[in-house]
Order: structure tokens, then C-alpha cells, then sequence
């Protein structure tokens, strides 16, 4: 009978990779579809086309609050499939029950966003007694054209010029001592109590919470003087800083 040759060495037990998560928090915009939708569409449309690069890539909500109030949840579907139509990068609903959603030709989508996702309106919880400061970010260089600066934490002061092009994000108001000539967007957190200053309002689009303005609708007065952006009363307000 032939010997046993020798056992094969165990097999070399590999550790098994260290799985690390990272926090990362992602701006989303809003938009608030209300009717008559033919209207809110063409607007869309219109503001698409004067500044199209104004969502760009961004990741959408759509709080369709106003909506279903308006008309019932029977045109949800149709509403949404009007946005990726234009593109828009859905990622979320607010406004609508999730059953809605579901079981209908628009489903395929619908699996995909997140409803009801929490955010900024919901009921804020108690304060301490003692609240920190609010952070801050401090951008002291020209930011150029292609760049984006996005800090959903708090204000943003740019101590140059934001180019055409280029854009400012912030959770709170932000601070252009410099030309403002790309596009600005305040209070995606902290909401319309934000504000923006510059020292010269050559911007192509400035916005505070989910309201915004292109350079066509402030007219000429306001063009390369110092100016301020505030909510007033659900209105965009634009002025002139003495």
C-alpha cells in the first residue's frame, strides 16, 4: 500500500478588509410644482433656458405639497415625469404619501427616490441653553470660472470676485467683497432669514432658500453696484447698498 504523502498546509487565512463608512453630507434643491401646471412648466422651462447650468448635476427634491392640495395625488406621476423630462436629477419627494407613488406606469423611478425625506422644515428640536456660534467659511482667493464653493454649514465670506460661471453655495448668507458675476445661493439650511452682500452685483443668478432671481429681473439700476439679497414676505428683494 503506497504512503500517505504529506497533508497540504493549511490555507493561509486572509484578514478580511476593514469596512470604513464616511459622513458626507449632499445639497439638494428644491422645487415646489403648483398649479396650473402648464404655467409652472413653461416657467421652468424659461428659467432652464436662461441659465442652464443653474441645476446642472445637482441632486432634485420635489415638495409636492402644494400640488396635491391644489389637485389631488392623481397627477403626482405626470408632474414628476414632467422634471426628469428636463433632466432634473430626482432624488427625493416631499408633500405626497408614498403610496402614491407606487403601482402606477411611473413606478420604475419612483423605487429610486427617497419620500419624505427630513429636512430644514421639519419641527426643530429644543434649543440649549447656550448656542454655539455658527460655523463659518472663509475663501480668501478670486474663485474662477467652472469652480463651485458649496458650505451647507454656514456663511461663506469671498474676500475676491466670484467670476462668471462660477458659483456660492451656502447654508447661511454669504459675503462677496468683491464682484459678484457667476451665482449665488444662500440659506439652503438656515432658510429666507439668510442674506447676500456684495460689493458689486454683476451676478448672473442669486437665490435665498428656494427662491431666486436672474440678472434680467432686477434691471439696470442695480447692475456693478453694491447690493444686498433678503427675503421679503416670500419675495426675492434686491437693493442698493449706500
Amino acid at each position: 500500500m503506497a504512503g500517505v504523502g504529506p497533508m497540504k498546509a493549511a490555507a493561509q487565512v486572509r484578514p478580511l478588509p476593514k469596512i470604513r463608512f464616511l459622513n458626507r453630507s449632499f445639497m439638494a434643491l428644491v422645487v415646489t410644482p403648483r398649479f396650473p401646471m402648464g404655467d409652472w412648466f413653461a416657467a421652468l422651462d424659461r428659467e432652464l433656458a436662461r441659465a442652464p447650468g443653474f441645476f446642472g448635476s445637482r441632486p432634485v427634491v420635489a415638495d409636492l405639497a402644494e400640488a396635491v392640495a391644489d389637485d389631488g395625488p392623481a397627477n403626482v406621476p405626470i408632474i414628476l415625469e414632467g422634471l426628469e423630462a428636463r433632466r432634473l436629477r430626482l432624488v427625493g419627494v416631499e408633500g405626497v404619501e408614498a403610496g402614491v407613488l407606487f403601482g402606477t406606469p411611473w413606478a420604475r423611478l419612483a423605487v429610486g427616490l427617497a419620500v419624505g425625506l427630513a429636512g430644514r422644515d421639519l419641527a426643530p428640536e429644543p434649543e440649549p441653553a447656550a448656542t454655539p456660534a455658527a460655523p463659518s467659511l472663509l475663501v480668501d482667493r478670486p474663485v474662477r470660472s467652472g469652480q463651485s464653493i458649496v458650505f451647507d454649514a454656514g456663511d461663506v465670506t469671498v474676500l475676491g470676485a466670484v467670476a462668471s460661471g462660477a458659483e456660492v453655495l451656502a447654508g447661511g448668507s454669504i459675503h462677496v467683497y468683491g464682484p459678484l458675476r457667476g451665482r449665488a445661493i444662500a440659506g439652503l439650511r438656515s432658510g429666507p432669514g439668510c442674506r447676500i452682500f456684495c460689493s458689486r452685483l454683476e451676478a448672473e443668478l442669486v437665490g435665498i432658500d428656494r427662491l431666486y432671481r436672474t440678472a434680467e429681473h432686477w434691471g439696470a439700476g442695480l447692475q456693478g453696484r453694491p447690493a444686498q439679497v433678503l427675503c421679503d414676505r416670500g419675495t426675492l428683494r434686491l437693493s442698493p447698498l449706500a
